[in-house]
This record gives C-alpha cells, sequence and structure tokens, in this order.
C-alpha cells in the first residue's frame, strides 16, 4: 500500500515538473490587432465578415501553439468612402492595430491606402481597380485578382469567335474606369476595334440608359462587354430587354465581378440575361472547400437568421484565405511583433497623431509574398498581388450558370482544363439561338451604308473612272475593278449598298491627291473601302488591310521594236560574221590549191601573173554557181579537190538560201531596249503613269528627276516613245502589268514589253483593319477570282 502511494507522488512530482519546464519554454500568446473595415449591412459585408472570424478560429484552432494570435476589430463604414477613411483613422489611432482588412470597394480602398502608407500599416484588401497600384502602394495588398488580369481571357474569347467589334460599357466610377485604358490595348492585340466606351453613372435613369441603348442599337457592332457591379448591371440589363437587345445576333459578355455575385440577382433580374457570356477566376472544388461551405452557411444564419439570399463566393473564399496567410505572416514574424506607434513630437493634424507603426516594416514582407494550398487552391500573392492562372467562362441559361469552357494561361481557351480540348461547349445565345453570332450586322437605316472611296483621275478609264452626272448629281462609277466590286458583293450572303464617292477636289474637277493620300483618308476612317487600281505593297499594310489580288502583279517596260526585214544589209545576217570570214578565206585558199595543181600541166592557168591571180579568184568563186564546168580541169588530184569543195559549197548555199527565206518570210522584230539599266546608263529618259508609285521604283534605279516624264493617257504614252529621248520624248515607259498589257493591245503593231523588272502583288481592294465585312469579302472575291480562272 505505501508502494502504490509512493508511485504515484513520484508520478504527480513528475507531471508537475514536465509542465513548468513546458511553461518555462512556452511563449506566451500574443494579441495582435486588426481592423476590418467592411460594409456591414451589405449581403457582401455579412458573407465577408463571416469569412473572416471562421478563418480566425480555424487557424488557431490547427495552430494551437502559435505564438500570436488575431484580435478583430470590425467597422461599418456603410458605403461611404469618407465615413471609410474616417474608421481607418480610428483603428488606427485609437486600437493601433498592425494591419487592416479592406474595404473591399475600389472607391473606398483609395482613401485608406493613401492612409496606410502614410502610417506604415499594411492595408489588405480585395479591391479590384487597377489604378490602385501594388508597386506605388508599398503598403498595399491585394487579395483578390485585379481587374485587368480577366482582359486576357476576355480577349481570348473574343478572338476565338473572330469578333472585329466590340462596345465596351462600365460603371462610372472608381471601379468602372480604371479598367478602361486596359481594354483598349488589349483589344488592339487581337485586332478587334474598340467602337465606343459608354460610361454609365452608377445612379444613372432608366430613360437614360435606355436613351443610350438606342443610340447603340443603331450601330452595326452586336458585341458588347459590361463592366458593372450588380447593383447597376440588373437595371441596366433589364433596358437591354425593353430595348429589344437581347434578340438573335447580340453578344453579351459580363466582367469577373458581376459573373462571381450573380447569387445577388433575383430571378427577374437573372432571366434578363439569358443568353449572357461571363468569365470568372476558377476555384477548383474540394473536400475542404465543402466541409467549408456548410459550416458557413450555420454560422452565416446563426449571425444573420433573417438573411436567406446572401451565398458564398469567390470574394468570401480569397478572405478566409486572406486571413489565414495573415496569421501564418504574423507567426512568421515572430520577435518582430511590436504593436506601438512611433509619434511625431508636435502632430499637427490626426494622421500625424497616428504616427508610423513599428511593425508595419518588418510585417508588410511575409504578406507581400505569400504561397501556400487554401481553399480556392494555390493560394499566391506576389509583389502584394494574388496571382491568377485559369478562368471559367459560363453561360447563364434563364437563371442558372451553366460553365462551358474554361480559359488556362499558356493554354487558352479549351472545354476542360487540359490543353487536348480546345474550343467550347455549346452555347445558348440571346434569343435563345444556337447559331454564333457574326457580331454585326447591317443596320436598317438607309443613312448607314458602305462609303467606299474611288479614284477619279480621269484617265486610263478601263479600269475606274468616276463622274458625277450633271442633271441627277449621281456618282457613276465604271471600268473593270468595280465590274469585279459588284460581282464580289453580289455573292455575299447579305445585302450591302455601297455609296462610290468620288477622291476629287471641292470642285470636282481634278483629283485631291495621289493614291496614297487616298489611302490615308481611308485609315483616318473618312471610307470603309477603297475599290480601284491599287497595287498591293508591303508599305501600305502599316495602317490598311487589303484583299486577296485579283489581277496579275508586276512592273514591266513598254519599248518600241524594229523590224529587221527593212534593214538593207538583212542579206548578210543569215551567216554570222566569223563563217562570212572562214567561207571567203576557203574560197581563195582552194582557188589557190587547184592553180598550183593545174598551171604546169594546164594551159589555161597559164600567163601573165595578173591573169593566174585573176584566174584564182576566178574559179573559186564560180562554185558558187556551179560555173567552175567551163575550165577543164587536168590533174586529178585539182579534180577531187574541186568535188570535196563543191560539195562545201552545196551545204553553205543551201544553209543560206534558207535562213535567209525565214527571215524576209517571219516577221523579226527587236525590242529598242531590254535592260533599264542600260537606258539609265545611256542618259535617257523614261516615263510612267501620273500619280503612280512606279516613280519611286525608277528612283530607286538610279534615275534623276530631270529623266522621268509623267504621263496620263495611253495616247501621251505613243506620242512620247514616238519622240525618243533625243526629241523630247522618252526612250521606255514603265508601268504596271495590267496597264502594259492594254496599252499592247491598242498599239500591238509598234511596241512590246520587256521581262518584268519589280514584282508587285498586283490589284486589290483596301479596307480598315477592322472592317467587319473584310473577311466574308476576301472569301467571295477567292470564289469569284476561282470562277473566273476555271473559265
Amino acid at each position: 500500500m505505501e508502494n502504490t502511494y509512493h508511485h504515484m507522488l513520484l508520478l504527480i512530482f513528475f507531471i508537475a515538473v514536465m509542465c513548468l519546464i513546458w511553461v518555462a519554454n512556452s511563449k506566451p500568446e500574443r494579441e495582435v490587432n486588426i481592423g476590418v473595415i467592411l460594409d456591414m449591412d451589405t449581403g457582401i459585408g455579412k458573407m465577408s465578415s463571416t469569412c473572416i472570424t471562421i478563418a480566425i478560429h480555424d487557424f488557431y484552432q490547427k495552430h494551437n501553439h502559435s505564438t500570436t494570435i488575431i484580435r478583430p476589430h470590425f467597422r461599418d463604414s456603410k458605403q461611404d468612402n469618407v465615413r471609410a477613411a474616417s474608421v481607418a483613422i480610428d483603428l488606427l489611432k485609437n486600437v493601433q492595430v498592425a494591419a487592416i482588412l479592406g474595404p473591399t470597394t475600389s472607391s473606398q480602398a483609395d482613401f485608406v491606402i493613401a492612409i496606410g502608407n502614410k502610417s506604415n500599416v499594411p492595408i489588405i484588401s480585395p479591391a479590384t481597380s487597377p489604378s490602385l497600384s501594388t508597386n506605388d502602394n508599398l503598403y498595399f495588398v491585394r487579395s483578390a485578382h485585379a481587374s485587368n488580369s480577366q482582359l486576357e481571357p476576355l480577349a481570348a474569347l473574343i478572338k476565338h469567335f473572330k469578333w472585329r467589334e466590340v462596345v465596351f460599357v462600365y460603371e462610372d466610377d472608381e471601379y468602372g474606369r480604371g479598367l478602361v485604358p486596359y481594354f483598349s490595348n488589349i483589344m488592339q492585340n487581337v485586332s478587334t476595334k474598340v467602337m465606343c466606351q459608354i460610361d454609365v453613372p452608377p445612379l444613372a435613369s432608366d430613360d437614360w440608359i435606355l436613351k443610350e441603348l438606342y443610340k447603340l442599337k443603331t450601330m452595326q457592332t452586336r458585341v458588347f462587354v459590361v463592366h458593372a457591379l450588380p447593383d447597376l448591371a440588373s437595371r441596366f440589363f433589364n433596358k437591354v430587354n425593353e430595348a429589344g437587345m437581347m434578340e438573335e445576333g447580340y453578344v453579351w459578355i459580363i466582367t469577373e465581378v458581376l459573373t462571381s455575385r450573380l447569387h445577388l440577382l433575383d430571378r427577374v433580374n437573372l432571366d434578363s440575361m439569358h443568353g449572357v457570356l461571363g468569365v470568372k477566376s476558377y476555384i477548383p472544388r474540394s473536400k475542404e472547400l465543402t466541409d467549408f461551405e456548410k459550416r458557413w452557411k450555420r454560422e452565416f444564419w446563426d449571425r444573420n437568421p433573417k438573411d436567406d439570399e446572401t451565398e458564398l463566393d469567390m470574394l468570401g473564399i480569397w478572405w478566409y484565405d486572406t486571413v489565414y496567410g495573415l496569421a501564418m505572416a504574423l507567426e512568421k514574424a515572430g520577435n518582430d511583433i511590436n504593436t506601438t506607434f512611433r509619434q511625431k513630437r508636435e502632430p499637427q493634424t490626426d494622421l500625424d497623431a497616428i504616427g508610423t507603426s513599428e511593425m508595419g516594416s518588418s510585417l508588410i514582407p511575409w504578406i507581400r509574398n505569400l504561397t501556400f494550398k487554401g481553399l480556392s487552391g494555390d493560394f499566391c500573392i506576389v509583389n502584394g498581388q494574388l496571382q491568377s492562372s485559369a478562368y471559367e467562362v459560363v453561360n447563364i441559361i434563364e437563371t442558372r450558370e451553366n460553365p462551358v469552357g474554361f480559359w488556362i494561361r499558356g493554354n487558352g481557351i479549351s472545354k476542360k482544363l487540359n490543353r487536348q480540348t480546345n474550343g467550347l461547349r455549346a452555347i445558348t445565345w440571346p434569343g435563345d439561338s444556337h447559331v454564333i453570332p457574326k457580331g454585326w450586322e447591317i443596320p436598317t437605316n438607309s443613312k448607314n451604308v458602305l462609303k467606299i472611296g474611288v479614284p477619279a483621275k480621269g484617265s486610263f478609264v478601263q479600269f475606274i473612272d468616276a463622274k458625277t452626272d450633271p442633271e441627277t448629281q449621281q456618282v457613276v462609277v465604271t471600268g473593270f475593278c468595280v465590274d469585279v466590286f459588284n460581282a464580289v458583293v453580289s455573292a455575299l450572303p447579305y445585302a450591302v449598298k455601297p455609296e462610290f464617292i468620288p477622291f476629287v477636289t471641292p470642285d470636282g474637277k481634278s483629283p485631291a491627291g495621289s493614291y496614297s493620300d487616298l489611302i490615308h483618308n481611308l485609315s483616318n476612317g473618312l471610307y470603309d473601302a477603297v475599290v480601284g487600281d491599287v497595287t498591293i505593297l508591303a508599305s501600305r499594310w502599316d495602317y490598311i488591310d487589303f484583299t486577296l489580288p485579283y489581277t496579275e502583279g508586276g512592273v514591266a517596260l513598254i519599248v518600241p521594236f524594229v523590224d529587221e526585214r527593212k534593214n538593207a544589209w538583212i542579206f548578210v545576217r543569215p551567216i554570222e560574221t566569223p563563217l562570212w570570214i572562214t567561207a571567203v578565206a576557203f574560197f581563195i585558199y582552194t582557188g589557190f590549191v587547184v592553180w598550183v595543181l593545174e598551171h604546169r600541166v594546164n594551159k589555161e592557168f597559164r600567163g601573165p601573173p595578173h591573169k593566174q591571180v585573176g584566174m584564182i579568184f576566178w574559179f573559186s568563186f564560180s562554185t558558187l554557181v556551179f560555173a567552175h564546168s567551163k575550165c577543164k580541169l587536168i590533174s586529178n588530184l585539182s579534180r577531187f579537190v574541186v568535188i570535196v569543195w563543191v560539195f562545201v559549197v552545196l551545204v553553205l548555199t543551201s544553209s543560206y538560201t534558207a535562213s535567209l527565206t525565214s527571215m524576209l518570210t517571219v516577221e523579226q522584230l527587236r525590242p529598242t531596249h531590254t535592260d533599264i539599266d542600260q537606258i539609265r546608263r545611256n542618259g535617257e529618259s523614261v516615263g510612267y503613269q501620273k500619280g503612280s508609285y512606279v516613280a519611286d521604283i525608277l528612283k530607286s534605279y538610279g534615275f534623276d528627276d530631270t529623266k522621268l516624264e509623267s504621263y496620263s493617257t495611253f495616247e501621251e504614252y505613243d506620242r512620247a516613245l514616238q519622240a525618243g529621248s533625243r526629241k523630247g520624248g522618252v526612250s521606255a515607259i514603265m508601268d504596271e502589268l495590267p496597264y502594259v498589257r492594254l496599252f499592247l493591245a491598242i498599239y500591238c503593231n509598234n511596241y512590246t514589253m520587256t521581262n518584268v523588272t519589280y514584282r508587285t502583288a498586283g490589284f486589290g481592294f483596301v479596307s480598315s483593319f477592322y472592317c467587319v465585312l473584310f473577311q466574308d469579302f476576301i472569301s467571295s472575291l477567292l470564289v469569284q477570282t476561282s470562277r473566273a480562272r476555271a473559265q
């Protein structure tokens, strides 16, 4: 019995000693005051406060040996910017908080962040406006994705459907305005033009909204991106339905905050958004998240028994992870925790009276760079900004969200979270349509026509000519180029009404400038397209776009030719000069050999020297007409030589006769020049079409301006070439192949064409980069040109 008693005493003593050792080695928990600024009367505020409370409880339940413990101090900003700044000052001055969570709105956060920077207190807020920069504000940590981070998936979505025009509608406050410059830039990267940006005041009347929608309805653009909060968005989409703009052919896309807060809208408002697309950050499902949702519902209903509409959303999950990460950062800060503020000696304002936090500079590095596995997945804050990696694309069908795909950084749009399933699932568009909208329509208003600029140069009218009827004042456009254009337009699957506008001076008597000036007017928006003999050049691609070429491309020379048959010396041309010399030499040589063999035995080859020389020439050349038989040969050797020579003469005369006959029968047209460089070296002049880019090509070959002449008609071409450089004309005309071939068809008896000296793509129709008809126009032109080749 005594042994048992002693054992019990020893056990108690051992336990007491261990407790003393644990107490001696353990550090006491230290409370850290954290301010929380929320709009407590709103559903977002109630949801956020519940998530923050649960996060604090969960962290310290799992980490029961923590050396710090967060004590939250909640303040209600009552949806007022000034009040948010006021309660922030109160938290810093009277509570001396180590950090502030919130506010949630960008307009409120702007004030509070400035106060935090001055007092060295971290401000952790989910404000999304990119104008609130984490780089410029070292004590600001954004616990949500900046609104400009969603622009990449938005741009990928628009590019996926090949929409070339878009209208941006945004809420005119700090939240909406911050996205405007980023939106325009990202759309430009995918060759989509922002046709206009509509700023809608948060308190705009329904009549004002309806009036603006009717203006948008008169435009041809049918793709709209709406960046607004739920309160304004619900009224806006009700008016969209009233204006008849939620019908087939329209596209409405909403941004992340609105997409993630659709649960705040009632069934009527949701039904008005049927067919709308939205993007939001993707949060993967997990067992932990499911368990948290159940606990959140119980806690929320206990706190707010009369609120049965608010639901947990992405913001609440991020609040949970943010508070969890803040608690981890406080533990890492460890010995650097000092919640006191350094006061100024003579404060003159309330901000000066607050002082600066002793702890802020040591705590902020742990918060601005934080990574762990949270309820939202990989919760990663880099340089004060929560990073994004995947977005979900949803389609609103009646009153529910239907996921149709994902956007993953580096992979783009896909049906699932992998790169093997590109594209999106089936989408229900406005008007309950399943046909992908083309993104634009030709408005029914007769004033909205396709404005076509045409060159009116008054020459070379076979290709393009524009005149104004003096009686009806209507523009009459004719020529090959407009015939091709009309054929292409007639093949489009919809009606297009072109209005041809001549590019002339106000008096209508002369061209208003060069082709480059005409194209610049197109790029400045004066025309929708240009139809005419416009050549596709690389230098013009910077500010306009071309269709496929519909003519042959290239530049060649027009030069006069000479008919060799009219040359008095044509009889010597069948045989080349070396052969003429060789033949004459052999004639003389053959006569000399025969003389050597015959003059001793044949009296006809004897006599005075001049007679013998004459005999040599006479005998040799008489073989041409076979008259040598009048002179009888005695030597067998000379007879053998003559036989061989007569055979050679027969072959030579036959070839000569055949070649001369061919030359006199077939035209022998020789161009006067074949090399542009030779013309330049000779100091001769060259002509070109007035206003053409060919002048620049000639200058690139080294021609001086004094050696270049411009002409406006084919008749002037003819007169200049007939005169030639020595008589005030030109030696050649350089022009594009379509003009060259047409000129030669008219003046085929006097001129010819050299080989192509400069390659171009040919004539093409011109449009601005963002013309919505452009893709359809190219397809129609390709069909028409293919048919023309087949015929």
